[in-house]
């Protein structure tokens, strides 16, 4: 994802030459749209902290909080469902030509 996000067109070694897919947007930016999307979406805090690589504060919710595989079938349809909505109103699709 650091590529398409961030560009690895200054490095050396590269073997595919990538622009970012949207100027200014950042890996890190990413991870913050994740999490938001994840919030509009209402999924359960532990799934989020999970996938970011959050550890949870508290020592109750670390040994009792799970995610349960519904929650993980209802994040990745979520997910789905944004990339199906943001590849329509792409269009052309211009942007996978590109790489």
């Amino acid at each position: 994802m650091r590529p398409a996000a961030d560009d690895n067109l200054n490095q050396p070694r590269a073997v595919l030459r990538l622009q970012p897919v949207k100027p200014d947007l950042t890996f890190h930016g990413l991870r913050h749209s994740h999490k938001t999307w994840m919030i509009a979406d209402t999924i359960p805090e532990i799934a989020p902290s999970l996938r970011l690589g959050h550890i949870l504060k508290d020592p109750v919710q670390r040994t009792y909080s799970h995610v349960a595989p519904e929650v993980t079938s209802r994040l990745l349809q979520c997910l789905q469902d944004r990339w199906d909505k943001a590849v329509v109103d792409v269009g052309d699709s211009t942007w996978r030509r590109m790489a």
